[in-house]
């Protein structure tokens, strides 16, 4: 049995978790004198991300990822504290959409790690808007109307996992397509300029998330019609956010908290490719973005169009606290009990008989506040 001492991400109590095999055998409270106690990591719950499309240069969309990239991304990840997530495929051919799903598929074959970190896969597109602004980074001349029978193309190649789909309820098919794929996997609305009316229509027809809310939307919007209110304001559409200090300013960070509640927030921190990377300008293949000294990615040229973050998901939650006085159980639950339930996946807690899916780390303060460091990651086991 492994053990671990460090304190309660909610109560701050010093315990003490025992882990066998691929559960938590015991939780027990360890009286302990505050400076000692002070000195502790914090544990909590493993971090689930819905969204995350790579690091240090590596592409899950690419058409040249490998089996041994992708290991070194999620050992990348386990470093950041993420122990379980979607890896995400944004919008390119259907033979790179479905050469990543194939590799996805045997790098879980291969590797036990692997096999326990990713629990599906998202995808981003390619039933997207083509108009620049709402479109994002994502190349255009690869954008198509909503297609079904790729839909599932893609879940046999996957064998299945596709977990999470994100298009905009505007383009040819849409409505059809949400009713059908609903009833087998999660479908959210994403990169759209559309309507009221057409969000309402995805959302009865199953759409259940809104996909990083407040990105992938027209750099200027009419103030009542536009796709923020319909979103917040449906309280059968939960919403995720990028709470990495560039993409959702404070103020309407502040705004979708209150709107949604936590109980319908979910943080994701949409690291990009280029997570990782130096300053400088990249490109994966008809990508090109600037990684900028001040940490944005954005598409290449300009500085208003964000390409994913460089951020990773403990990052976004001590900024959720920072800007909006939110508690750390609160922040953490948005990215780690909230999407399992969403997925229906089994939920990570810090109690006997829970997967053993835990993230430590210290919450350094500064004047700006809060700063997560992550320090070990156990992912279903050990």
């Amino acid at each position: 049995m492994t053990a671990i001492i460090a304190q309660h991400f909610q109560t701050r109590e010093a315990i003490r978790i025992g882990i066998r095999g691929p559960v938590i055998e015991s939780v027990m409270r360890i009286e302990m004198a505050a400076h000692e106690m002070a000195q502790l990591p914090i544990v909590a719950p493993g971090l689930l991300d819905l969204q995350v499309n790579g690091f240090e240069g590596v592409w899950f969309s690419s058409e040249h990822l490998t089996v041994d990239a992708v290991e070194n991304v999620i050992n990348a990840y386990l470093q950041h504290g993420i122990t379980r997530c979607l890896p995400t495929l944004i919008t390119n051919s259907c033979e790179a959409i479905e050469h990543g799903l194939a590799v996805l598929r045997a790098a879980r074959a291969k590797s036990d790690v692997v096999r326990r970190v990713v629990c599906g896969y998202h995808i981003e597109g390619p039933f997207i808007s083509p108009v620049d602004g709402p479109r994002g980074a994502h190349p255009v001349q690869h954008v198509r109307p909503a297609n079904l029978s790729e839909f599932l193309r893609w879940q046999q190649v996957a064998g299945g996992l596709v977990k999470l789909v994100t298009l905009a309820p505007e383009v040819p098919g849409a409505i059809d397509f949400i009713k059908a794929v609903s009833k087998s996997a999660l479908v959210s609305i994403g990169h759209t300029a559309a309507s009221p009316e057409q969000i309402r229509a995805a959302v009865d027809a199953g759409a259940r998330l809104g996909t990083h809310l407040g990105n992938g939307c027209a750099g200027m919007v009419p103030r009542h019609d536009n796709v923020f209110w319909p979103q917040l304001a449906d309280d059968r559409l939960l919403c995720s956010v990028i709470a990495d200090g560039w993409h959702v300013p404070t103020p309407m960070l502040n705004c979708v908290v209150r709107c949604k509640t936590m109980d319908r927030l979910i943080l994701t921190c949409d690291v990009s490719g280029f997570g990782g990377c130096q300053p400088g300008r990249y490109s994966a293949g008809d990508v090109s973005v600037d990684v900028l000294p001040d940490g944005r990615i954005v598409v290449a040229g300009q500085t208003q169009f964000l390409a994913g973050s460089g951020a990773t998901t403990g990052e976004c939650v001590a900024h959720l606290m920072n800007s909006t006085g939110v508690s750390l159980s609160d922040a953490w639950r948005s990215a780690s009990e909230r999407p399992a339930r969403l997925l229906g996946l089994p939920v990570a807690e810090l109690k006997e008989g829970s997967p053993a899916h835990l993230t430590l780390f210290q919450l350094e303060a500064s004047e700006s506040g809060v700063h997560y460091r992550p320090l070990r990651s156990i992912a279903g086991g050990v």
